[in-house]
């Protein structure tokens, strides 16, 4: 039908004249409630938005110093397994103060030895970025192959 007609139909059901498809032959067009579709549309870019963010993977930092006991390096790292497991990046740094500058090898030793305690039969983490020192801290961010659940 001819595109008056066709304006005629949509005022007449007071709706809107929809160009699907302008460049075939002849042109596709809908009558709708251009508002309602519009509202649709954002609506679904929105939700599109939210769900890519939330696949996202998140960059976690843990921060260690030279002088970290025991047990609370085994809680950050016990922490550093749950932000791996759930899929996220993790940064880990060795932070130097002062004269502990003198000692980089205790940062490098603690670095080693920290990666080791993450690694588990159903974590294996890899370096994404090789360690290296950056003015006092010694970091590198260390990935795994979990997903989100």
């Amino acid at each position: 039908m001819s595109s008056r007609q066709a304006n005629e139909i949509a005022k007449s059901y007071e709706l809107d004249l929809f160009c699907v498809a302008p460049a075939a032959n002849p042109p596709v067009c809908k009558i709708i409630n251009y508002g309602k579709y519009r509202y649709e549309q954002q609506k679904a870019e929105r939700q599109q938005r939210k769900n890519s963010k939330a696949n996202q993977a998140q960059l976690k930092e843990v921060q260690l110093h030279i002088s970290i006991g025991e047990h609370d390096l085994q809680t950050k790292a016990k922490h550093a397994r749950e932000f791996l497991s759930d899929g996220d990046r993790v940064n880990i740094r060795v932070v130097l103060k002062g004269r502990e500058m003198a000692h980089k090898d205790l940062g490098e030793a603690l670095f080693d030895r920290f990666v080791e305690t993450l690694k588990s039969e159903d974590l294996n983490p890899t370096l994404e970025k090789p360690a290296s020192w950056e003015g006092k801290c010694y970091s590198s961010i260390v990935t795994s192959k979990a997903k989100k659940q």
